[in-house]
């Protein structure tokens, strides 16, 4: 489950979340517009249905969604670092928040994965800790807060999605 938390002067909402998948396979999700579509959303709440994307520093990424009222809303951004697996700092312009203009940093740790196992712990693969920084909020904390809970959400969706093959088709109502 992720944790994630915004700081006391409401401008950074930041998570942390472990997965057991490579980090080269979360970047992947992370980037790839034929995936962000399957994983991103549920038709109860919101729902991703394209995402473009240029991946190259000064590119430009952009998606389009529908609310569970069927309001459409759009988010856009252009890629300020990219760093595969272990790196993706980009901005978020999100039709629904006004002029706010705001930063998110993926950062993405590998890290072993181990099982029990009657002779011990085994080393079992490679697994990613996952840290995000989504900063830019000072001007309107609400907005922050709204996205302190969002993210949660988000942080799940990508997980079940890397390691139970979870689609926003197949989820369950949260």
């Amino acid at each position: 489950m992720a944790t994630v938390a915004i700081t006391s002067d409401q401008n950074m909402v930041f998570g942390e979340i472990f997965i057991a998948a490579p980090p080269a396979r979360v970047f992947e999700a992370l980037t790839d517009p034929a995936q962000m579509p399957r994983w991103w959303g549920h038709e109860d709440l919101y729902r991703i249905k394209e995402w473009k994307a240029d991946l190259r520093v000064g590119g430009k990424w952009s998606s389009v969604g529908v609310s569970a009222d069927g309001r459409p809303f759009r988010i856009d951004g252009e890629y300020l670092e990219v760093d595969p697996p272990r790196l993706l700092v980009h901005t978020w312009i999100a039709s629904y928040a006004g002029p706010l203009r705001t930063i998110i940093r993926w950062e993405l740790e590998s890290q072993s994965v181990h099982n029990l196992h009657p002779s011990g712990p085994q080393r079992a693969g490679t697994g990613t800790l996952l840290k995000l920084r989504h900063e830019g909020f000072a001007a309107n904390p609400v907005v922050g807060a709204s996205y302190s809970e969002g993210w949660k959400r988000v942080l799940g969706w990508l997980t079940d999605y890397l390691e139970k093959g979870e689609t926003a088709d197949t989820r369950r109502s949260d």
